[in-house]
């Protein structure tokens, strides 16, 4: 079975067919199908389930066996008949770079150039206990007008690879695609992105349960990625400690708060919040916000007339109410929670609410990869 690391980059946008999206957490398991008639999206089946702790932990795979029946359960309960799927890895897993090669190189050249010898430069292990893949990007002049390609590299530790491909198979499941997080979320906003300049950067921010993946998008591709710390774990347990309440592992406890977006010191007593489990969820947010900042100036220190034009904010924790004009006013930067219904103009037959909708977007994002 050949597992293609960034096989969305080979057909970036480009439609499969007769399978459904799997989203795999540390908490939850998301599953999604789409059909599409003409311009038109429609959502077949949407389903998820809890995922006990100790079978997937810090964007790995720990029980195989465990999780592959808590699939199949799924599967069985929402009477999924598909059997491909398409499925992510956490970014934190994934090695992403971009080259830049000569273009005149054939595809054989080009192979050789990138996996054997361009690759090893860029890998933290050794090259045989990584799964590699490449796509070809934008071509451009260098300074010298000589002709040449922007190559986006991608790859994974081939144990983690296998981890998914065990999984699948103990599922009972044909896995046909194994991609990053962001990339799917680059799938849902496709439109959006193609309105943007080569000189204005996006900045996807996908908060999730136990971190943060902040990626900078220049001319519809990844340029700089990052994951930070801090999630809804994070925000949930400084919640409820603050509170005096027990820890939940049920996002329940943020879907009824609003961010303050009045501008505060939230270390200050001077504060104009007094609630103090707002405090220090607020806190835990000023966090985020400050690495998303350092994040943001690294790269853009680095690149000479360039600017961010649109911050997204994805994942289970970008639903917060209010949480996008807390990043706007802290970071003087227009951003938007991004609803993939809205977004894919989706029919649905049942309501999703909006504080659950932007956590849809890897999951919509991976079923996008087996449309009709």
């Amino acid at each position: 079975m050949v597992i293609f690391m960034v096989n969305s980059l080979k057909q970036f946008f480009s439609n499969r067919s007769g399978g459904f999206g799997l989203e795999v957490t540390p908490e939850r398991i998301n599953l999604a199908q789409l059909s599409k008639a003409g311009q038109n999206y429609k959502l077949l089946k949407y389903c998820s389930v809890d995922l006990a702790e100790g079978i997937f932990e810090e964007g790995k795979i720990v029980d195989p066996a465990s999780l592959a029946e808590t699939i199949r359960e799924l599967i069985t309960t929402n009477k999924v008949k598909a059997k491909r799927v398409a499925t992510a890895l956490p970014l934190k897993e994934s090695i992403i770079r971009i080259l830049s090669v000569p273009s005149e190189l054939d595809e054989n050249e080009l192979r050789e150039l990138v996996l054997f010898q361009e690759a090893s430069l860029y890998l933290p292990y050794p090259k045989e206990e990584v799964d590699l893949d490449y796509q070809k990007l934008d071509f451009f002049l260098d300074e010298d007008e000589i002709e040449k390609v922007n190559i986006l590299l991608v790859g994974t530790k081939r144990e983690i690879t296998d981890s998914y491909v065990d999984t699948a198979k103990q599922a009972n499941l044909q896995l046909e695609v194994l991609e990053v997080n962001s990339f799917a979320l680059m799938r849902i906003l496709k439109g959006q992105l193609q309105q943007f300049s080569d000189r204005e950067a996006i900045v996807l921010v996908n908060i999730d349960f136990d971190n943060t993946e902040i990626v900078i998008v220049v001319n519809g591709s990844p340029q700089f990625s990052r994951t930070v710390p801090i999630g809804t774990v994070q925000m949930r347990t400084a919640l409820a400690k603050a509170m005096g309440i027990p820890f939940s592992r049920n996002m329940d406890i943020l879907q009824g708060v609003s961010i303050p977006a009045t501008r505060f010191d939230s270390l200050s007593t001077q504060g104009t919040v007094t609630n103090p489990g707002m405090n220090a969820l607020t806190r835990v947010v000023g966090e985020l916000t400050d690495e998303l900042r350092r994040s943001i100036n690294f790269y853009l220190n680095q690149s000479e007339d360039l600017e961010v034009a649109q911050l997204y904010l994805a994942g289970p924790g970008a639903g917060i109410n209010q949480l996008d004009e807390f990043f706007t006013q802290r970071l003087s930067l227009p951003t938007i929670q991004l609803d993939p219904i809205a977004t894919l103009s989706l029919n649905i037959e049942e309501e999703i609410s909006q504080f659950q909708r932007p956590s849809l977007g890897v999951v919509l994002g991976l079923a996008m990869r087996e449309l009709l």
